[in-house]
């Protein structure tokens, strides 16, 4: 493994990470030496490495998380150090990491991918036939999300057996694998239809359909053996089995994907990697961050089974040492994430106050009240504006306007249009509260040279002074804020929209998982259980 960095300057000696990545440490507040010097972590365990440039190690087969991060360990200002690096002012970063090996290697390695694909392993030539197939076929359950035909299994042995003539017993189980993974039934989620279903008759999928439908929804991957298990015995289909399946998914940490994935979709997260603000305090490093900490917010209420109202108003967040200086929270090194308590005054608290969400909801050169209210009345309230006739023009970044007026004075000389004050009043109000964050989020009391105004009036004429009220006036609508929250999981665990004959569906959950706190668990627990994801109508023949 080799690093290197180039050391930055204008710092102090607090141990400080000046540039990193993965989970690399911090170092020791109070440090004398005079350079930034490169941290190097295996597994969260420190490296004592001889020479950062280039070393070896002894590590075992299977996934590993190293961090490389360059730890500036220089006096405090005032010290009295006059160095290359006070004196030409060279920011720090780690330009690279580059992993080599693996060096003198006794054969293959036993890797967990291997562990999973050979559950047998032939001890002569004539045990090989009956392993193969006994390989093929376990693979083929996976990959199927169910029992795999006879005639499945010998189209995949007559591979092994070709291959095996030509070469050993692995390389046979290596083609025979390469033909599985291109399978329309591994490509494609097909789900199959009882005999005799008329079209537009609705049917309950099958107990391995509905094994795979649970788990692309809370893994977005295949089915594991226990759930495939349950499936062909046909007993998934039971209630009090079903709930215990989605409890025990839910815990296990392949839930993750379903943290990423939602609030990928449902908060334009996503969006993030294509942001380009014009902020000289933004960059990837606090990009990732701010996904990072709103994905960790989301697990926290799943892993501790919290209310989905702990979105709006969470009093604790996720930060590491970059967006811990961004929010102004001290006391915090290191770029891993720990958690943090706010204070009910923290701006911070909830959705409304992180980063990504005020990063996505504003355009390359500053905020937009506008994008901001309609993200809010879309994706918290249910409640998206029209979009705007056409034929109507805004130019709010006017060179000489902006010299003189604030983006509040610009946005009422556009609602002197009555064509647009309709759909204006309900989103600007709301977009104005936030306006105390800049493009990407950092707290200020200016726009400029101009004072920031954040109140407003909500169109029922509840009264706004910032960000507090704002998100008060959303936990107001807590039945709205749910069945939005509802309506767009659902949205993603059928993979479809939502049409008018599923709202029943969305109210019932709703009305069941209040009397559950709203928790989380509850309402993916409701959508679970629904028809929509248990059930299926049988499509009239497509004309051609």
């Amino acid at each position: 493994m080799a690093a290197s960095g180039v050391a930055g300057a204008g710092g102090r000696g607090d141990g400080r990470l000046v540039g990193g990545g993965g989970d690399g440490f911090g170092g020791n507040p109070g440090a004398a030496e005079s350079a930034p010097t490169l941290n190097i972590t295996l597994d969260n365990q420190r490296l004592n490495a001889p020479n950062p440039r280039g070393f070896r190690i002894p590590i075992t087969a299977g996934p590993h998380t190293i961090g490389v991060a360059l730890i500036d360990r220089r006096p405090s200002a005032g010290a009295g150090v006059d160095d290359i690096y006070s004196v030409y002012g060279v920011q720090g970063a780690v330009n690279n990491v580059v992993i080599s090996g693996p060096f003198n290697s006794a054969g293959v390695g036993q890797t967990p991918a291997r562990k999973k694909i050979f559950t047998c392993y032939p001890k002569s030539a004539n045990e090989e036939s009956g392993c193969a197939r006994q390989i093929l076929t376990t693979l083929a359950r996976r990959a199927f999300r169910q029992s795999p035909s006879a005639a499945e299994i010998e189209s995949l042995v007559q591979f092994y057996e070709q291959s095996r003539k030509e070469a050993d017993f692995e390389t046979g189980i290596q083609d025979a694998l390469a033909r599985l993974l291109v399978a329309p039934r591994f490509l494609f989620r097909l789900e199959q239809e009882p005999a005799g279903i008329t079209p537009g008759q609705a049917y309950n999928v099958s107990a391995s359909d509905l094994a795979s439908r649970l788990s692309f929804f809370l893994w977005s991957t295949i089915p594991d053996d226990e759930l495939l298990d349950f499936a062909a015995k046909g007993s998934l289909t039971n209630p009090a089995i079903l709930e215990k399946q989605v409890r025990r998914m839910l815990a296990d940490p392949k839930s993750n994907a379903l943290m990423s994935n939602f609030a990928g979709q449902w908060l334009y997260l996503r969006d993030l990697a294509g942001a380009q603000p014009v902020a000289p305090n933004f960059d990837d490093n606090l990009r990732l961050s701010f996904r990072k900490e709103t994905e960790l917010l989301f697990e926290s209420i799943l892993r501790e089974d919290r209310s989905i109202l702990t979105l709006l108003d969470a009093d604790y967040t996720f930060v590491d040492e970059r967006l811990a200086v961004h929010y102004g929270i001290p006391n915090i090194r290191g770029s891993y994430f720990r958690r943090v308590t706010l204070d009910p005054s923290s701006p911070r608290r909830g959705l409304l106050g992180q980063g990504s969400f005020l990063t996505v909801s504003s355009i390359a050169t500053r905020t937009s009240p506008v994008i901001r209210g309609k993200w809010v009345l879309e994706n918290l309230l249910g409640s998206p504006p029209p979009n705007p006739p056409p034929g109507v023009e805004i130019n709010l970044d006017d060179p000489e306007a902006t010299k003189v007026t604030t983006l509040r004075q610009r946005l009422e000389k556009h609602r002197a249009n009555a064509v647009c004050a309709s759909c204006h009043r309900m989103m600007d109000p709301i977009g104005l509260a936030l306006e105390n964050f800049d493009l990407v989020g950092t707290w200020r009391e200016t726009d400029g040279k101009l004072s920031i105004d954040a109140t407003g009036e909500l169109v029922d004429g509840t009264p706004l002074h910032g960000i507090g009220d704002l998100r008060n006036a959303v936990l107001s609508r807590s039945d709205l804020f749910v069945t939005t929250a509802t309506e767009k999981l659902m949205m993603y665990a059928l993979g479809r929209t939502l049409e008018p004959y599923d709202m029943p569906t969305v109210r019932a959950i709703v009305k069941r998982a209040a009397k559950n706190d709203y928790k989380f668990s509850s309402i993916i627990l409701g959508i679970v259980e629904s028809a929509p994801f248990k059930m299926k109508m049988k499509q009239s023949a497509q004309k051609s």
